[in-house]
């Protein structure tokens, strides 16, 4: 069944690592996969701008059907292969509520990372400043704060929409992932730690875990501050 199905993927992108995740849950794992190098730009190849122009990953083909958009691959796959694996959108309606909110706010958690570990990256030298930088930092915190917020208020072994795993943790567990990746304290965010180490057990989550952090399990310091 999968076998018509291809994923261009990097390692260590939460975007990528959001649609391998639903394709273990959905169990297609035979669809095909290629690991690419964003060092060596592969993700600016011309196999990869053929199927997606803005030359980003993750790539998605089922057929003669192209998704690049994370979030448009994951909803795809829940709706086409709905009967199959686990099912990913909760049939409470607050529940789903919940999930459909958490997962675009997970946008802004991502993003917020982003501007703040990869402001160098993004803004040229002669327009960064330090006030930029602290502002961006501070951003951050307050958001992981709002996270720590949501999974103490549903406590202590919950999911992000409920009790059951949905796409809402699909989509946001790998920006967990990558905040602990880059030194996040357990001690200062306990729910989110407990969430981070609760989620990282899970099946479809162990079997696509970065390759590169297997390699190099021990990561950064960055937000150690925080």
């Amino acid at each position: 069944m999968a076998k018509d199905m291809t994923l261009l993927w990097g390692a260590g992108s939460p975007p990528c690592w959001r649609v391998q995740i639903v394709l273990e849950e959905k169990n297609l794992q035979d669809c095909n996969q290629k690991l690419l190098s964003f060092e060596k730009m592969e993700h600016k190849s011309k196999e990869v701008m053929d199927l997606n122009p803005r030359g980003q990953l993750p790539v998605f083909k089922h057929g003669n059907i192209i998704l690049n958009e994370s979030y448009a691959a994951c909803f795809y796959l829940e709706s086409q292969f709905k009967s199959q694996g686990n099912q990913l959108i909760p049939d409470s309606p607050e529940e789903q509520a919940r999930m459909y909110q958490r997962m675009f706010e997970g946008l802004t958690l991502f993003e917020n990372f982003k501007s703040a570990m990869f402001y160098d990256r993004f803004v040229p030298e002669n327009e960064r400043h330090d006030s930029a930088r602290k502002r961006n930092k501070e951003a951050l915190t307050t958001e992981i704060q709002r996270w720590e917020g949501y999974l103490q208020k549903l406590g202590s072994g919950s999911y992000l929409a409920g009790p059951s795993f949905s796409l809402a943790d699909v989509v946001v567990f790998p920006t967990v992932a990558i905040l602990f990746r880059f030194g996040l304290c357990s001690k200062r965010y306990p729910k989110l730690a407990e969430y981070h180490d609760m989620l990282k057990e899970r099946p479809s989550i162990k079997a696509s875990w970065p390759p590169n952090w297997l390699e190099n399990p021990k990561g950064q310091e960055a937000l150690g501050d925080i």
